[in-house]
């Protein structure tokens, strides 16, 4: 089944991904390409923009990120460098490589680590 309900969000593996992107948030649905839905770090990415779609709401989400990108793609950024200045993806992917980094692991019994 491709959708699967999360705490917070649904999850759609298989959605319609922009091409060159892996996922997309849109308000509390978070889209994946099939074979990346394993992925710690893209689904906390995600969750951290399933949070800012909740904080700013439709209207201000998409003002923000969409001005944010115009902004830098007006200062002669590319594509890729306007998207690594959007402040809703630099806070999206610091929270995320943060989170990450500070897990505390799991060992059970028999002496194996599980992250949490």
């Amino acid at each position: 089944m491709p959708f699967e309900k999360r705490d917070g969000y649904r999850l759609w593996v298989g959605g319609p991904v922009p091409k060159g992107a892996d996922a997309i948030t849109l308000g509390p649905m978070v889209m994946v390409r099939a074979g990346h839905e394993h992925s710690v770090h893209l689904l906390r990415h995600e969750q951290i923009h399933v949070r800012q779609w909740r904080r700013y709401g439709v209207v201000g989400f998409s003002a923000r990120y969409a001005g944010s990108y115009v902004l830098w793609r007006t200062r002669l950024k590319g594509h890729h460098g306007a998207y690594l200045r959007i402040p809703m993806e630099i806070e999206a992917e610091w929270v995320a490589r943060r989170s990450l980094a500070t897990a505390v692991a799991d060992v059970d019994f028999a002496g194996a680590v599980r992250r949490g």
